[in-house]
């Protein structure tokens, strides 16, 4: 009988928080187009007798991610001396925070589709963290013709660093959960969360066990992944390499694996280092961080409804679909667009959710910008839509109309009257249309009048040729069944 097994992964995510300068200087944080060590200074060098100067910036970031991942924000933490020699950290140790970390616990709500759901009622899963923490980043190095480069404009970069517990249990699950943090982090608007910059980074940790058992086995790490989808194939790789071993009847050992996206296979890099290895101490250069209830306080106002309570929220009072919710709700500013037009459209709110999702995305991701940005605002959509409802102009029409209001920035009615779009109604003009058309085709009354009713689309087709998509789609069916008789 074979063995079934299950894993057990748990995620350490490194988030570059969008401040505008490092945790612990003045030199600008965002630094990924600039030229090699251009962004540095004695401070996040490390040069001898430069003392650090915390970002408070840095700590009303963290604490509103702490707060929107439900975490227990301590009022007293400190900063703590991590040791170890690399070649791209200059002071020979990292500036981060141990066993009194800013804030505990907490977790990251997963919905499961009610597709995924063997019930066909969908639910949401908490993965639980441990902790988190604030630090500074350490710099790069690339290696060019057996050359190592060491760029130390990443040193002393803000970054919030994660670490689940192992509530994880497949390679989809581990992605998901990125997917979801990165959705919160732009939500939040303190992160790009962005793994192909560095702004998002993930290390994760597998083991194996049989299915059912609550034994932690001994586990391995996956380092440098730099995307959603490799961390989801690093993983799976690593669950069937260690089942694989297993069945051998070796035993699985500690290493760090190091990710090769270009060749998709895991190498060893290292035995994995422990806790030891990095002899934590207190910093002596900061003093404890701690962060007062006013304080708090003052940061929460600036906490926005998260994005599974809008979720829900649109599902629960607007009626629309899962579908359209896990889309509309995808970022902060195309959920505030959604609402702001159906509070200025008087009609049904799917038909706004189905020109947002089929179109005004579409449009979006065509000209590359945001929601913020763009000149068909809320108001000109309701409007549109409300032209639609109101048979001023065809639905064909308006969704020509969707581009010229974009470049124009003028309003759909203004564009209407002045292109001279509004729809044909007059029941003269479009009766002498449609008896033309019936004129001109005898082959395809006669095949109309034999029973083949279905070539009415194709004669309404051709009147609204002939009145360039302008008559009224009804009037128009309506006067053609007339002259078909």
């Amino acid at each position: 009988m074979s063995v079934e097994y299950e894993a057990v992964i748990g995620l350490e995510t490194h988030i570059q928080l969008n401040t505008t300068t490092k945790i612990f200087c003045s030199c600008k944080a965002d630094s990924w187009d600039d030229a090699p060590n251009s962004n540095i200074c004695p401070v996040c060098t490390g040069l001898p007798g430069v003392l650090p100067v915390l970002n408070r910036k840095v700590v009303e970031k963290a604490v509103l991610l702490a707060a929107a991942m439900h975490a227990e924000i301590q009022v007293l933490s400190f900063f703590d001396r991590k040791n170890y020699f690399y070649p791209d950290l200059p002071k020979g140790y990292q500036i981060s925070q141990y066993d009194h970390s800013l804030a505990r616990r907490g977790y990251l709500e997963l919905p499961i589709p009610a597709s995924a759901d063997p019930n066909g009622k969908g639910y949401v899963r908490a993965v639980h963290i441990h902790k988190l923490h604030i630090e500074e980043d350490a710099g790069k190095t690339k290696k060019e013709r057996n050359r190592r480069y060491v760029d130390f404009n990443r040193c002393g970069v803000p970054l919030v660093e994660m670490v689940t517990e192992p509530d994880l249990r497949t390679a989809e699950e581990a992605g998901q959960y990125l997917i979801r943090l990165r959705q919160l982090l732009r939500w939040l608007g303190i992160s790009e969360g962005d793994m192909e910059k560095g702004n998002l980074r993930c290390d994760a940790n597998v083991s194996i066990r049989e299915k059912g058992s609550s034994v932690l086995n001994t586990k391995t790490e996956i380092k440098n992944v730099n995307s959603i989808d490799a961390v989801k194939d690093a993983i799976q790789k690593e669950i069937e390499r260690q089942i694989r071993e297993v069945e051998k009847g070796h035993a699985i050992k500690p290493w760090t694996l190091d990710w090769d996206d270009n060749a998709g296979v895991l190498r060893m890099m290292r035995s994995k280092e422990t806790e030891a290895d990095y002899r934590y101490f207190h910093e002596p250069d900061l003093l404890p961080l701690e962060i007062s209830a006013e304080w708090q306080a003052d940061i929460l106002e600036g906490l926005p409804e998260l994005p599974l309570e809008r979720r829900a929220r649109f599902m629960r009072d607007l009626q629309i679909p899962e579908y359209d919710a896990d889309i509309l709700t995808a970022d902060h500013d195309l959920a505030d667009y959604f609402e702001r037009t159906i509070g200025l459209y008087k009609g049904d709110v799917k038909k706004i959710s189905n020109w947002l999702m089929n179109d005004v995305l579409r449009m979006r991701n065509e000209w590359g910008m945001s929601m913020s940005e763009m000149k068909l605002t809320p108001a000109y959509l309701a409007e549109l839509v409300q032209l639609v409802d109101e048979g001023k102009i065809n639905i064909t029409t308006a969704k020509n109309l969707l581009p010229k209001i974009q470049e124009s920035g003028k309003n759909p009615r203004t564009l209407v009257e002045e292109l001279g779009l509004a729809v044909v109604s007059d029941d003269a003009a479009i009766r002498a249309i449609c008896a033309k058309v019936v004129a001109q085709n005898p082959v395809e009354v006669k095949s109309y009048r034999e029973g083949k009713e279905t070539l009415i689309g194709w004669f309404v087709g051709q009147v609204m040729r002939e009145l360039r998509g302008k008559a009224d789609p009804k009037l128009t069916q309506q006067i053609l069944k007339e002259l078909l008789k």
